[in-house]
């Protein structure tokens, strides 16, 4: 009887340790050009919501990148779209980049959202726990 109680209460104390675990929270990094980095960036975000449907993943672009998140430009816009219905994945783009490379919200896939400064969401993520990849190949 004693040994029951133990492992109930082993198996009750573990329950409650894993629905207090964080979410499970991805910040992707992307600078590149590279279309390669462009289907490697929207891969890891679908495996990562089909290993785990609550994570949140983001990705974050900036540099020379923007070109994957640009109207007839990216070769990955409808999985953009796609992966932007699920409210766990979002996809953000650096407005200081956007200045550089005279790029405007209207050219913008529709959902793709700006922030002020990409390394600075970056940045915010990590300090919010989330975990950060760096996307090349």
């Amino acid at each position: 009887m004693k040994k029951s109680i133990l492992i109930l209460s082993i198996l009750f104390f573990h329950a409650i340790f894993l629905a207090a675990q964080p979410n499970y929270k991805v910040v992707f990094d992307l600078t590149s050009k590279d279309t390669v980095n462009h289907k490697l960036v929207i891969r890891w975000m679908n495996e990562i919501l089909k290993a785990e449907p609550t994570a949140t993943v983001e990705a974050v672009f900036y540099g020379q990148s923007l070109d994957m998140v640009v109207k007839n430009k990216s070769v990955v816009a409808e999985a953009i779209s796609k992966l932007i219905e699920n409210k766990n994945a979002s996809f953000k783009v650096c407005e200081i980049a956007m200045k550089a490379h005279d790029i405007d919200m209207s050219q913008l896939i529709t959902g793709v959202q700006t922030v002020p400064d990409g390394i600075y969401e970056i940045i915010s993520k990590q300090k919010d726990g989330w975990g950060y990849i760096k996307v090349s190949h």
